[in-house]
């Protein structure tokens, strides 16, 4: 039974707060609700002692230069926001766990760094210089993804788990109320397990008028443990879909290990017109590498790489070392016949208006 277990999280010991850090804590518990002292000042630090915290309207916001402390044994029920903020840092092996879904949202800000904590929801959008390390990200609920990034630069992920009920981890543009771009984006020595939907997912929203761009994303170093999902059009352990005139460029999957898909796909290359989320098709997808990728377990459904049409197209799909149940899939390997694409041997479907698949040792 993979659905009712406990979760045991190996880390080294949280690192106590200072006495003098412990006189000048900005939060005060009253009523058994926690809220920033009014004559917190202008960069507090906030300590959440080992015990029960309720925030006032289910969230607390923020402030710049703010340093905040979430200590093991501590459970904050309520949403720890930063928003339009800068240098601001979470850190911590406690639990921050809302009614509503983030547990902690970064919105507008600058130079935030999460660390340490158990949350449910962790979206970013709209930001620059944003670190999330060995945060555990924990979603039961529908929808429940892990860690988005919305039309933000320079994000990255290290050392996270995510175990969701939706995407593990998503990077879109123009998206809720955010605008833009996203450039620099990169998660590494992660695990991440899709109980529905998938754990990698990147393209399907922008701003249709505006030619937006997601470009230079790299995935290093990513335990794949499950992948499950009925519906045949959001399939794909890795996955880029590209909608709403989008180009999405410069894409890196770097030492991928993926463990079952019990439904779904390896991989799903597609610009495509989304009827239910786009405006419009994507407009390219360029320069993608995969390289030791290993899958082992079940046959997964067919694999895609699809463009739209042949002004919108996928171009340059280069794979290295590529590995599935124990065989070595390459352009050259020995015993393939002189007639079969080597897609086939990796049950890829390389469809119309694609140029340059390549698999290299």
């Amino acid at each position: 039974d993979i659905y009712h277990n406990l979760h045991l999280f190996a880390a080294a010991l949280d690192s106590p707060p200072t006495p003098r850090q412990l006189r000048s804590n900005a939060l005060e518990t009253h009523n058994g609700t926690t809220r920033l002292r009014n004559d917190a000042p202008p960069r507090p630090f906030l300590y959440f002692a080992p015990g029960l915290h309720r925030l006032p309207g289910d969230t607390l916001r923020i402030p710049s230069g703010a340093r905040v402390h979430v200590a093991g044994g501590a459970v904050v029920r309520g949403t720890l926001l930063v928003a339009d903020a800068e240098d601001v840092a979470i850190a911590g092996r406690g639990i921050v766990r809302p009614r509503g879904k983030a547990g902690i949202r970064i919105m507008r800000s600058r130079n935030v760094r999460v660390e340490g904590v158990v949350t449910t929801q962790l979206p970013t959008g709209g930001s620059d210089g944003v670190l999330v390390r060995d945060v555990k990200s924990i979603s039961h609920y529908s929808w429940g993804d892990g860690m988005n990034v919305f039309a933000s630069q320079n994000v990255e992920f290290d050392g996270v788990f995510c175990r969701n009920s939706d995407d593990c981890t998503t990077v879109y543009a123009t998206r809720l109320g955010f605008h833009g771009s996203c450039r620099n984006i990169r998660m590494r020595r992660s695990t991440l397990w899709a109980d529905v939907a998938h754990p990698i997912f990147l393209g399907i929203h922008a701003n249709a008028n505006k030619n937006e761009v997601i470009e230079d994303v790299a995935y290093e170093d990513i335990d794949i443990l499950q992948h499950h999902e009925p519906q045949v059009n959001y399939q794909g352990a890795m996955a880029i879909n590209v909608g709403d005139n989008l180009v999405v460029r410069r894409v890196r999957f770097d030492n991928i290990r993926v463990e079952e898909i019990e439904r779904g796909q390896l991989l799903n290359l597609r610009v495509w017109y989304n009827e239910k989320y786009c405006a419009a098709p994507g407009r390219a997808l360029q320069d993608v590498v995969f390289r030791n990728i290993t899958y082992n377990g079940r046959n997964p459904e067919l694999s895609v790489i699809c463009g739209h049409d042949s002004l919108r197209t996928v171009r340059g799909v280069r794979f290295e070392n590529l590995r599935i149940n124990g065989l070595h899939i390459h352009d050259s390997m020995p015993g393939k016949p002189g007639y079969y694409q080597t897609a086939d041997v990796a049950r890829i479907f390389v469809g119309p208006w694609v140029e340059g698949v390549e698999f290299r040792p």
